[in-house]
C-alpha cells in the first residue's frame, strides 16, 4: 500500500462529502419549506452540521417544517453513528455475518477490536443507540409534557432532542436551545450527551463485563475517569467562574455539553471570558474514540498528558495502571494533536481574514466547529458565504476526526529492521 492513496481513510471523507450534498439537496426539495428562505449555501451548510453532528446553524432549525425537521434528524442520526458503521450493521442484520471486505473496513472505524469481534461491535452500536434515544425521548417527553406542551407535540420533541442529544448534534426546536427548561430536560439531554460521548468501546467493554465478567480494558477505565474528571472539573470552574450566577445544575450541564454536544442551557455570549477559554480548553479535548462527539479525544488527551508527566519525572517510558504504553500510541497521540491544532490554526486565520471578528470569537467559532461542537457565540448566522465555506470544511475535517487525519498521514505502522545509532538533540 506504500505510495497509494489510503481509500478506506478517503472514503469515509468522501462518504459524508456525499452525505451533506445529498442532505442538501433533500432541503431544497418543494415540500421543505423554511420561514426566512434557505439558499443553498444555507442547506448546505445546515446538512453539512447535521451530518457532522455539529448543531451550528446559519438559519434557525425551528424555522423548517416538519418535514426539514425530519430530514435533519435523519442525517443527525446517520451522521452519529457513523455512516459507513451503519451501512455494515444493517449487512449484518440481514445477512447474519459481514463478508471479508465489509469486516476489515468495519475494523479500520473500530481498531481497538479484532476482526472476530466487529460483528459483535457493531451490534452493540445498533442496540445501544436504539435503547438509549428510546428510553431518552420518553424521559424528554415527560419533561415536556410538564412544561405544558400537548402530548403528541411533547412526544416529537422527545424524540428530537434525543436523538440530537445521544449524536451530540446541538440541534434544537427551540432557537433559544435548553435555556429556561426545567430539569427533568436538562438531566435528560445531559444524560444522553455523556452516554452518546463514551463511545461504543467502552460501551461494549462493559456490556462484555456484565455478561460474561470479563475484564474491565485500560481504555475503558481511562475514558470513564477522564471523563467523570472533566465534567467534575467544568462544573466547578464554571460555577465559581461565573461567581455563583449560574445555577450547579446550568454549570453542570454545560461542562458536559461542552465536550461536543453544543446545546446551552444559558447564554453562552453573557459568560466571562476565562469561562469561555475554559469552554475552549473543553471543546478542543472532546468526546472518547468510537463515540458521537469530537474533538482530539479523551484519551489522546490522557496519553499526552501521562507522557508529559513521565518526561518531567524523569522515565524513559510511560506506565499507565501497570502496563506500559506502546511507543506507536504516544507518537500517534502527539501527531494527532499536532494535525488538529494545526488545523484548528489554518481554519481560524481563514475565518479572521473573512470575517470582521475579535480573536477569541473566530477561535471560539472555529473551535467549535472543529469539535463538531456546536456552540456560538452569535456569530454562525452572521457569517458571509466565505465563512460558512471555511466552517463547512472545518465540519467536515472534525468529524471524519484526528484519527482519520492521521491515518491518511501516517500510514500504517512500520517497523525498521536497521537499528541506528543514537545521537541526542539539544533541546533546552
Amino acid at each position: 500500500m506504500t505510495g497509494r492513496p489510503r481509500l478506506i481513510e478517503f472514503s469515509i471523507f468522501a462518504t459524508f462529502v456525499a452525505a451533506s450534498l445529498t442532505g442538501a439537496l433533500a432541503l431544497e426539495l418543494p415540500f421543505v419549506r423554511h420561514s426566512g428562505g434557505l439558499s443553498f449555501l444555507d442547506a448546505l451548510f445546515t446538512a453539512t452540521s447535521a451530518v457532522c453532528v455539529t448543531g451550528l446553524a446559519t438559519v434557525p432549525t425551528s424555522g423548517f417544517n416538519t418535514a426539514g425537521q425530519v430530514i435533519i434528524l435523519c442525517m443527525m442520526q446517520l451522521g452519529g453513528i457513523g455512516i459507513m458503521t451503519l451501512t455494515s450493521s444493517l449487512i449484518l442484520f440481514y445477512s447474519n455475518r459481514l463478508d471479508l471486505k465489509h469486516r476489515v473496513q468495519a475494523a479500520k472505524m473500530t481498531d481497538a477490536f479484532s476482526l472476530k469481534e466487529v460483528e459483535a461491535v457493531l451490534a452493540v452500536i445498533l442496540k445501544f443507540t436504539f435503547l438509549a434515544e428510546v428510553a431518552g425521548t420518553f424521559v424528554l417527553a415527560m419533561g415536556f409534557l410538564i412544561e405544558g406542551y400537548p402530548f403528541w407535540h411533547s412526544l416529537y420533541l422527545g424524540v428530537f432532542h434525543s436523538i440530537s442529544a445521544f449524536c451530540n448534534a446541538g440541534f434544537s426546536t427551540f432557537d433559544s436551545s435548553m435555556v429556561g427548561q426545567n430539569w427533568i430536560v436538562k438531566t435528560a439531554v445531559m444524560t444522553l450527551i455523556f452516554l452518546g460521548g463514551l463511545g461504543y468501546y467502552v460501551i461494549f467493554d462493559l456490556m462484555e463485563f456484565i455478561t460474561r465478567r470479563d475484564r474491565v480494558t485500560i481504555h475503558s477505565k481511562v475514558v470513564l475517569t477522564i471523563s467523570g474528571l472533566l465534567v467534575a472539573a467544568g462544573a466547578v470552574m464554571f460555577f465559581f467562574l461565573e461567581n455563583g450566577d449560574i445555577s450547579a445544575l446550568d454549570a453542570l450541564f454545560q461542562s458536559v455539553t461542552a465536550r461536543t454536544a453544543g446545546f446551552n442551557s444559558i447564554d453562552i455570549g453573557a459568560m466571562h471570558t476565562i469561562s469561555i477559554f475554559v469552554l475552549i480548553l473543553l471543546m478542543i479535548i472532546g468526546a472518547s474514540p468510537g463515540s458521537t462527539g469530537g474533538g482530539v479525544k479523551t484519551t489522546t488527551f490522557f496519553v499526552a498528558v501521562s507522557s508529559v508527566y513521565s518526561a518531567l519525572k524523569g522515565h524513559t517510558r510511560v506506565i499507565i495502571l501497570g502496563r506500559r504504553l506502546p511507543q506507536s500510541n504516544i507518537l500517534r497521540s502527539f501527531a494527532m494533536i499536532f494535525l488538529y491544532v494545526a488545523f484548528l490554526a489554518m481554519a481560524t486565520g481563514f475565518l479572521l481574514y473573512y470575517e470582521p471578528l475579535s480573536f477569541l470569537r473566530g477561535v471560539f467559532e472555529v473551535t467549535s466547529a472543529l469539535g463538531t461542537v456546536g456552540l456560538t457565540l452569535n456569530v454562525t448566522p452572521h457569517l458571509t458565504s466565505a465563512g460558512k465555506i471555511v466552517i463547512i470544511v472545518t465540519m467536515l475535517a472534525g468529524r471524519i476526526g484526528p484519527s482519520t487525519l492521521a491515518l491518511l498521514f501516517l500510514r500504517g505502522e512500520r517497523r525498521s529492521r536497521i537499528d541506528y545509532p543514537e545521537e541526542r538533540l539539544i533541546l533546552s
